[in-house]
């Protein structure tokens, strides 16, 4: 493991991978905004936060689009989703889910991991790869 851990996220993919999908699709794309913006979401960028950031795209949504709007324009899958399930759809019961249209693993993608099990196996690892702590 060693020092590769430290350039992966919680899915412990190398964030390059995300990078260069990104730069092949994006129409407006800018090499330098997005390999820093991968580089900060994996915790490894230049910036002078400590080595256990890990971010939660959960929590980000939750915190900066509360209503879910930018997920209702561009997920259309998610737009009859309840305001109090649209960052995390697949709390929904399968009742709910019938409901509103999106049944989670077939219309919508189930979850690939726990984030905060992700979290601390990604802490681990960095404690691990390194001195800290």
């Amino acid at each position: 493991m060693g020092s590769e851990m430290c350039i992966r996220d919680s899915l412990h993919l190398d964030w390059t991978r995300g990078a260069r999908f990104f730069m092949e699709h994006l129409i407006d794309g800018d090499l330098a905004s997005n390999q820093h913006g991968w580089q900060w979401t994996a915790g490894v960028g230049t910036d002078a936060a400590p080595y256990f950031r890990v971010f939660n795209p959960t929590t980000q949504g939750e915190k900066f689009d509360p209503e879910g709007r930018f997920i209702r324009k561009w997920v259309p899958e998610l737009e009859r989703v309840p305001t109090s399930f649209i960052h995390h759809p697949a709390s929904m019961t399968p009742e709910m889910q019938k409901e509103v249209g999106v049944i989670i693993g077939r219309d919508y993608p189930a979850p690939m991991d726990d984030h905060h099990t992700a979290k601390e196996r990604t802490l681990a690892a960095f404690k691990a790869s390194s001195r800290i702590g």
